[in-house]
């Protein structure tokens, strides 16, 4: 399945993932941005229409849940980006992030071992 995000979609999906199913009202709290709670409940259904969200009722509301993993996510955009900005190349990518930060000797370490066949 791709999985694509809009940032507000990723938000309110980073608020999922962290805090498990929640209510329309407990995402909007969780938000860092102040959204009417018809704005959050709008991001919710269309999520829900992408496949991306599930939802149990729950008295009068429903209580949203993720249902797609927070890696597949993560695998899909990063995939998406090395595509349209690095030609597929995942050397590019990766070469551009390590020239673009100053890494720990420790982080130098473990990404040695991530990369050693």
């Amino acid at each position: 399945m791709k999985i694509s995000l809009t940032d507000r979609e990723a938000d309110i999906m980073q608020v999922l993932w962290e805090h498990g199913p929640s209510l329309v009202s407990e995402v909007r709290e969780r938000l860092s941005d102040t959204l009417a709670y018809t704005t959050v409940l709008t991001v919710l259904r269309t999520l829900q229409a992408k496949g991306y969200v599930g939802y149990e009722e729950e008295g009068r509301g429903h209580r949203y849940f993720a249902s797609v993993k927070q890696q597949a996510a993560r695998k899909n955009a990063l995939q998406h980006l090395t595509d349209k900005l690095f030609k597929g190349s995942t050397e590019l990518l990766l070469t551009h992030l390590v020239s673009e930060q100053t890494l720990t000797p420790e982080q130098i370490a473990r990404m040695r071992k991530l990369l050693k066949p």
